[in-house]
């Protein structure tokens, strides 16, 4: 009971993944904003405080104007241990008599220096309302330390630095999760083919056998079902030991290939099912891998039986798009789909089937996607008439080489 709600429970996540990625998003937005508003909090305890030493330093310098003595040991003792605040105080006519913490160029010149100072005080302006020294007739500018405007951006690069290296983080662990997969998805394939061997080799021989055997006159055509089931069955095998393989991919007539899966499904399906095949010309070629492809027709296929409940029209349309380009498209009568479940067919474990494993949309993408370089998706469909997959081949191997290298088609 635990297992199966741990499976469940995984099945959810992943079913949910689209909202979980959103409550992540959303819960780092918490996250940021709240370390914004922290740090922001912060810088502005410390432009309070900067602001009070400097009136604290003002009201020292205007009491001890009255003395030069007086002025020196404040100018000694707490202008001069000023560190970190920008200071000017100017007199009455706006020339700088005493300065502090302003960032000068190294080996400036008297008149650079003076520029500096006057760019200085116009950002001082701007920034504060000076405190005004009355009894020595003189003007204290200042601005935010360096440490304060530091402080202020803090957080925007810290936010900046964890998105990228969550960025680069989340791109290798999915890149280095699909690789494993791939692997596990391919071992598993090939194991299965490996242990349909001994059985498929067994049936062929009683098959052989039967045809020997008086019984081939009364039950000859079982017989040849029996044996058009077997070649699917290694078929079938063929088909999952090329997974994980690089399959040959070569120039296949498109129509034949279809019309040879379609006559294999007719007498296993529901009577009931119109299966229809319309070409722009019935020696149209794609690069393609017959078994595999033929493997994709079928499950699509199969998929439209099932939503039809076993009734409908099935219709395969061929078309030849342009000289790189060949499209099929499958259409059915049944249920339909809404817009946003369009990409979600695809997803592993996807199923509207109660005892559906999810994976045959799955793989058909693969299939076509990543041993094809191709394109198959859902081009249209309408809730109580139907569905349209469409699938994209090429026409040249060059193409199809071309995609698979640098993942570029788009359609």
């Amino acid at each position: 009971m635990k297992n199966r709600f741990q499976d469940l429970t995984t099945l959810d996540l992943y079913q949910n993944k689209k909202q979980v990625k959103w409550l992540v998003f959303l819960v780092s937005v918490v996250i940021g904003a709240g370390s914004i508003w922290y740090t922001n909090r912060l810088v502005e305890e410390l432009r309070q405080r900067e602001r009070r030493q400097i009136e604290l330093l003002s009201s020292a310098l205007e009491y001890a104007a009255t003395t030069a003595e007086g002025l020196t040991f404040i100018n000694q003792e707490i202008i001069q241990q000023n560190y970190s605040i920008p200071i000017i105080m100017v007199d009455a006519e706006e020339n700088p008599i005493e300065f502090r913490n302003i960032p000068f160029k190294k080996n400036s010149s008297a008149q650079d220096s003076l520029k500096t100072l006057v760019g200085e005080l116009e950002e001082m302006r701007a920034e504060y309302e000076p405190i005004y020294l009355q009894e020595a007739d003189i003007l204290v500018y200042f601005r935010n330390s360096e440490l304060l405007i530091n402080l202020k951006y803090y957080p925007y690069v810290q936010l900046a630095v964890i998105l990228i290296f969550g960025i680069l983080a989340y791109t290798l662990f999915n890149q280095s999760k699909i690789a494993e997969q791939n692997r596990v998805w391919a071992g598993l394939t090939k194991e299965t083919a490996h242990q349909l061997g001994t059985p498929i080799a067994s049936l062929m021989a009683w098959i052989d056998y039967l045809r020997n055997s008086p019984v081939w006159d009364e039950n000859k055509e079982i017989i040849q079902e029996m044996d058009k089931d077997v070649v699917k069955l290694r078929m079938v095998t063929e088909r999952f030991s090329s997974i994980g393989s690089k399959p040959v991919i070569k120039a296949e007539n498109l129509y034949e290939s279809i019309e040879e899966t379609i006559n294999y499904l007719r007498p296993r399906i529901s009577t009931k099912v119109d299966l229809i095949i319309n070409s722009d010309a019935k020696d149209l070629e794609a690069m393609m891998n017959k078994p595999l492809f033929e493997w994709v027709i079928e499950n699509i296929c199969k998929n439209a039986v099932d939503a039809m409940k076993g009734k409908g029209t099935i219709t395969i349309n061929i078309i030849q798009d342009s000289d790189k380009f060949v499209l099929v498209d499958i259409e059915d009568t049944g249920k339909g789909m809404e817009k946003a479940m369009y990409k979600r067919v695809f997803n592993p474990g996807f199923s509207t089937r109660q005892r559906g494993w999810g994976l045959g949309l799955t793989l058909a993408k693969r299939i076509i996607e990543g041993y094809h370089g191709g394109k198959i998706f859902v081009k249209n469909s309408e809730i109580g008439k139907g569905t349209t997959f469409r699938i994209l081949l090429h026409s040249s191997l060059e193409g199809a080489e071309q995609f698979v290298t640098d993942g570029l088609l788009e359609y």
